[in-house]
């Protein structure tokens, strides 16, 4: 065996018993750029091991010092490229078979589909990945595995709308909602997955029919992100809108102004009597022509480890899918709930569906 074989035995094993060590995160950051990282300039470094190129469609200083803190575990070396799913989607058909591409990571099912659905990614069959991700959140022929969880709730303003009144998502279709909803762009994947959970669950006709109504509520034309829809509940021009749950969060640790905002605004975690609030994933998945596959796979494992899982979520205060690692600061203040277990693969078959209904109801 090879010194290089030997240590990467090595790192196998401490992968699968979890035993990498904790680290802090470092701060979220937004532009997309395109760079590679570097050993930890104190302490021991291990001999170069290897190299890896990740596409990535996150945008968080703390991801630039995750894969610092991978390659001082590991001596591989990380090159990463940012940009946004559709621009990376495009990058890599336009690369072919030449593609430098080793791991891609992106936020929600409907968007992985996409990659996937491309012929983009590569199946990898890891015990280390199904031990620890459990079977709901990857899919099922392993082209790419959820490292960190996310809930669509109601954001509501807890002034003039009851907990009751917001326990369901078909209640922002309800007439005493009239001029009282915001929401972002139909074309955004959060909603385009929400809808295709709708469509799984309700049929096409009552998931049109609660487009059509939540249109005839809007407050305003569709704009902005999640921060925009929770900024508007507090300002007063609407009481009710959808997020992801880690907005919500990331604002009541901001700025004056964003805890101020997010002091007059509470959430709903919907279906908590039925089938259970809309879950994701942010995941990654190996790339179909990765030409580092053995460091993309040590990669990909390393994410499931208890360091990987505090690297990716601190402070992008998603949920850790890894059972057993601890909240990010902040989410203890949400209640447990919950989730629906609807099949996240359909979440991508169903979006051209999705996007049809939402065309029609005029939600642009």
């Amino acid at each position: 065996m090879t010194e290089r074989q030997k240590k990467m035995t090595g790192i196998r094993v401490c992968l699968v018993a979890g035993l990498m060590a904790l680290a802090s995160c470092g701060n979220p950051g937004g532009s997309a750029s395109e760079s590679s990282s570097s050993a930890a300039e104190s302490g021991s470094k291990p001999a170069p091991a290897g190299v890896l190129n990740v596409y990535s469609a996150r945008h968080y200083d703390s991801d630039k010092a995750m894969y610092k803190a991978f390659e001082a575990d590991t001596g591989i070396h990380v090159r990463f490229r940012e940009s946004g799913a559709p621009e990376l989607l495009e990058t890599l058909k336009a690369e072919g078979t030449a593609s430098p591409a080793d791991v891609v990571i992106s936020s929600d099912a409907g968007t992985l589909y996409r990659f996937e659905a491309a012929g983009l990614l590569q199946p990898l069959d890891s015990d280390v990945l199904k031990a620890a991700v459990p079977e709901h959140f990857r899919q099922a022929d392993g082209y790419w595995y959820g490292f960190a969880k996310r809930a669509r709730v109601i954001a509501y303003d807890p002034a003039r709308v009851s907990p009751e009144d917001v326990d369901q998502y078909t209640d922002l279709a309800d007439a005493k909602f009239h001029g009282e909803v915001c929401m972002r762009s139909s074309t955004n994947i959060y909603n385009l997955s929400l809808m295709g959970e709708l469509i799984g669950r309700l049929g096409h006709d009552t998931a049109q029919a609660w487009a059509r109504s939540v249109v005839e509520n809007f407050a305003r034309p569709p704009q902005g992100g999640d921060t925009t829809q929770i900024e508007a509940i507090a300002a007063g021009e609407c009481s009710v809108a959808l997020t992801n749950h880690y907005y919500y969060v990331r604002m009541t640790q901001g700025s004056d102004a964003n805890r101020a905002a997010a002091a007059k605004v509470a959430l709903s975690f919907p279906e908590q009597d039925g089938t259970g609030t809309h879950v994701n994933v942010t995941g990654a998945g190996l790339a179909a022509h990765a030409p580092n596959r053995d460091d993309a796979v040590t990669f990909l494992e390393w994410l499931a480890t208890p360091a990987g899982q505090r690297w990716l979520t601190t402070e992008t205060k998603e949920f850790p899918i890894v059972a057993g690692v601890d909240l990010p600061k902040g989410l203890e203040a949400l209640p447990d709930f919950h989730q629906s277990d609807f099949p996240l693969e359909e979440l991508g078959t169903h979006q051209a569906e999705a996007q049809e209904i939402y065309d029609l109801a005029g939600w642009n």
